[in-house]
């Protein structure tokens, strides 16, 4: 266990009346969130362009659409296949030295790739091994660093956390990754994947900055019981709450809609709109945008709104990201629809994170995350695959429209369970 503190007082997390070198709980609380968003920044920046270097690394090696697709999926595949142990491992050992072996896992992976680069050539063998270590790091990680968020920064200062945390995520994914992947792929296969490396090893030396303790506390009755008994543990607390229920059955059915947008879209943007790579490149990059507007904007309209209006205009949002398409090819509509449903979807993330971290016990934060992950995560793939099948029947814009439906049937779900007063009583 790690106590980087002398004393603590038990007030509920991990900053109750601590004080190191006259520092307050505020004040450790913003050094904490600084180490965590500069992880997150370092690592999905390391993510977003192994997301985009694997599978160019295996277009190299092999023109099977099929294994260049399947290399593409070993990063995100493990969410299905061990997000649920990794839940458990969360939930019993110390969450900051699982970060380190997140990040240990990355290193071991990019240190083969690079040798081989350097030496005599990577083969399709190892970018699939590579692939699936990263993809179980990237599990590991999230789901780490999402519950330990609750230990490092004080209840006042978790919004701001999150919502920092999840814009370095979209800007690492989705604007740097891709853009920085490029110029180091330019430069050299091996430069590329030395300098990933890199980043994923000052992230973790970042993590020695933490302060406070970061091991999950058992609850009072714990007591030895096996991995599955602890895994439905985490079902059953996740199905059991209304509020939680429906968050999760909520984004299953948001994450479906995404994975059948960012599927369909690149081939809507060429046959349908006739659009070449910069002005496809303009549609993506309203889709950043939106998340990074909402990033800036979640506390103002939290304000405005409150946290649960708030999540509902992702609802809205998202409606409107697949609804547009299935409308009109000009691309500004396009465009705005993508806007929307980037700056929805971080309004819903950064709530949704900081209400369960008030509602989920510590003991249980890493199985009720890994559980609410595998609804969003496994829901990709399931409306990659329908959108397809539904194109190819009906044609696109036919595929698009009845994905706009699937968002318009969840407000009534929404509104009657997440209600003003279950999110104060918690």
């Amino acid at each position: 266990m790690v106590t980087a503190v002398p004393e603590r007082t038990e007030t509920g997390n991990g900053l109750g009346g601590v004080t190191l070198e006259g520092r307050t709980p505020t004040d450790t609380g913003r050094r904490n969130t600084a180490v965590l968003v500069g992880f997150t920044a370092a690592t999905n920046l390391a993510d977003g362009v192994m997301k985009m270097a694997l599978p160019l690394l295996a277009a190299q090696l092999t023109g099977s659409p099929a294994q260049v697709t399947a290399v593409s999926m070993t990063l995100t595949l493990p969410w299905l296949l061990v997000a649920l142990h990794i839940g458990v491992l969360v939930d019993r050992f110390d969450r900051r030295r699982l970060l380190w072996g997140a990040n240990g896992m990355r290193l071991a992976a990019m240190g083969w790739l690079t040798v081989s680069a350097v030496t005599g050539g990577i083969t399709l063998v190892q970018l699939f091994s590579a692939g699936v270590i990263l993809g179980v790091a990237d599990v590991l990680a999230s789901t780490s660093a999402s519950a330990l968020v609750p230990a490092a920064v004080p209840a006042a200062g978790r919004q701001r956390a999150n919502a920092w945390m999840v814009g370095a995520e979209t800007v690492g994914q989705e604007f740097a990754g891709p853009f920085v992947g490029g110029l180091l792929l330019a430069a050299g296969t091996g430069i590329a994947l030395g300098l990933i490396g890199a980043s994923y090893a000052i992230a973790a030396l970042a993590l020695l900055l933490l302060v406070g303790r970061f091991q999950a506390r058992p609850a009072a009755d714990a007591a030895p019981v096996s991995v599955n008994s602890r895994i439905a543990e985490g079902l059953r607390f996740l199905w059991g709450d209304p509020v939680l229920r429906t968050l999760s059955l909520v984004v299953a059915v948001l994450a479906a809609v995404w994975g059948a947008w960012l599927a369909l879209m690149p081939l809507y943007a060429q046959q349908a709109m006739e659009l070449g790579p910069h002005e496809y490149g303009i549609v993506l990059s309203a889709l950043g945008i939106g998340g990074v507007v909402g990033t800036v904007a979640v506390t103002w309209v939290n304000r405005l709104l409150g946290a649960r209006w708030a999540m509902f205009a992702d609802l809205v949002g998202t409606t409107a990201m697949v609804a547009l398409p299935a409308l009109t090819t000009n691309i500004a509509a396009v465009a705005v629809g993508a806007f929307l449903g980037g700056m929805g979807g971080t309004l819903w993330t950064v709530n949704a994170r900081t209400i369960t971290q008030r509602m989920v016990p510590d003991a249980m934060l890493g199985r009720y995350g890994a559980a609410a992950r595998l609804f969003s995560f496994g829901a990709m793939p399931l409306g990659a695959a329908l959108v397809g099948l539904l194109a190819e029947l009906g044609g696109m814009r036919l595929a698009f429209g009845v994905f706009a439906g699937a968002p318009a049937a969840t407000p009534v779900l929404f509104l009657r369970n997440v209600t003003r007063q279950a999110l104060a009583s918690r």
